[in-house]
């Protein structure tokens, strides 16, 4: 990707395709500040705030029946070594570790039996709500970007997550256009945020841009859509805006804050080897607040390894042990953050994982291994149904007794928080119109 800061010659006008590629950063790399910006403004509601998401991935696989789905009276090989603790919900328990959930679950939905089709790490389903057998789908970010943007000078869809070139890449917009992937606050992007030194930087900006107009006749029509003219002034608003610089800026959060989230509250593992020990690191929880208290539509990112089997190295408890404390002090308090800057009904979130884990414990390890059955997902804000529990899986863990909820049905969930119509069409590389989502059911005990 082109950094803005580093204007190339200009004098010519003659940008070869090449460049204008690298310049709108439509390359595997990522996404420039400017193509994040090419999205109709049709999206009505103007004189209201629209709704936010933040979507927190617990990537690997997050154990529902050691997490939010225990099962005490199981025999010891599915209950495995955890005990429970009571919620402030009646007759609701969940793992002793995440004290601080248990104390506020009453201001959370819990839901439990997910069935994924996926039992692998693909995270089609997580980003699009569909497995890889329906095709390339556009992540939902994309979706949003393409059909209710903001009006503001920020991003719609931001992801802060590194991307990646390899087959684990899903936060792809696809047939939406590389405009409606997300921006990744990253090396030369984040770059191009920093304050202008003087007017002779922003003019050189503006000449960058400017020069584009040249290439109006030569570039694809796809990629021309919409119009350079006003793409152009869009990227120019971004990389000016003192109010996308702030939203940033995580320097100008107290250090309090921070120890509140949790940044560095405690060493974790490595997915397979427990000793091998990094930071846990809240910021993103800190940034994504920030992001969405200043209009940014989705905010994504990855909490923690989860991907923990049984290995001769260590076994999943240790891991797990580790873990939820940090995840459960950083949950809490984003939660408790959100209420207090009154945004709890304005912003939607929404923490899983792609799946659960095998309730009968493996060994060597002991261990645990991927089970598309029974994931759990946790619900809070946006203006939906909390304070309840929804779904159940029998005594082991093992499946759902009480109806069958897929990701479709959370990605309709969110679709419907978020203002988009579940029922619209979208054009496919081929131009057939294809569907957001099969099953387009949000859970209606969510939505009420």
């Amino acid at each position: 990707m082109l950094s803005l800061a580093h204007r190339p010659h200009l004098g010519s006008n003659r940008l070869s395709r090449r460049e204008f590629l690298r310049v709108g950063g439509l390359g595997v790399a990522g996404l420039s500040l400017a193509d994040v910006l090419r999205a109709d403004d049709s999206a009505g509601g103007k004189n209201r705030r629209p709704k936010s998401l933040v979507y927190v991935v617990l990537n690997g696989g997050p154990s529902h029946i050691d997490l939010w789905d225990q099962k005490p009276e199981a025999p010891l090989e599915y209950r495995g070594p955890f005990n429970s603790v009571a919620t402030k919900l009646p007759g609701v328990q969940i793992c002793e570790h995440m004290p601080r959930q248990a104390q506020m679950l009453d201001r959370l939905t819990l839901v439990r039996g997910i069935r994924s089709v996926e039992n692998d790490h693909f995270l089609s389903e997580v980003y699009s709500g569909l497995p890889r057998t329906s095709g390339k789908r556009p992540a939902f970010g994309s979706v949003v970007s393409k059909l209710a943007p903001t009006t503001l000078p920020l991003p719609t869809y931001v992801s802060l997550d590194r991307a990646t070139v390899d087959q684990f890449e899903f936060e792809n917009p696809h047939y939406l256009g590389a405009a409606h992937g997300p921006f990744r606050p990253f090396d030369e992007a984040l770059e191009d945020l920093k304050p202008f030194a003087n007017q002779a930087l922003l003019n050189d900006r503006k000449a960058l841009l400017n020069a584009f107009a040249s290439l109006q006749q030569r570039v694809d029509q796809r990629l021309a859509a919409g119009g350079l003219d006003e793409f152009q002034a869009r990227a120019l608003t971004l990389i000016s805006s003192p109010q996308v610089r702030d939203a940033f800026d995580l320097s100008q959060e107290p250090p309090e804050v921070l120890q509140r989230y949790g940044h560095k509250a405690g060493k974790v593992p490595h997915q397979t080897v427990k000793d091998i020990l990094y930071d846990w690191n809240a910021k993103p929880f800190v940034l994504a607040r920030r992001l969405v208290e200043a209009g940014v539509r989705v905010v994504t990112l990855k909490a923690g390894d989860w991907d923990h089997h049984s290995s001769a190295q260590g076994d999943i408890f240790f891991a797990l042990k580790s873990l939820m404390p940090v995840l459960d002090q950083s949950l809490a308090a984003f939660f408790d953050d959100l209420t207090e800057r009154g945004l709890a009904d304005d912003v939607l979130v929404v923490v899983l994982g792609e799946f659960g884990r095998t309730p009968k414990i493996t060994y060597p390890g002991p261990g645990r291994e991927h089970w598309a059955d029974a994931g759990c997902a946790l619900f809070f804000g946006g203006g939906l149904k909390m304070g309840q529990v929804i779904g159940a899986t029998d005594r082991k863990a093992e499946r759902s007794i009480d109806g069958k909820i897929s990701f479709q049905n959370i990605m309709a969930t969110i679709y419907q928080t978020l203002g988009i119509n579940v029922d619209l069409k979208l054009p496919d590389f081929n131009g057939r119109p294809q569907h957001l989502l099969d099953d387009r059911t949000p859970i209606r005990e969510l939505i009420g």
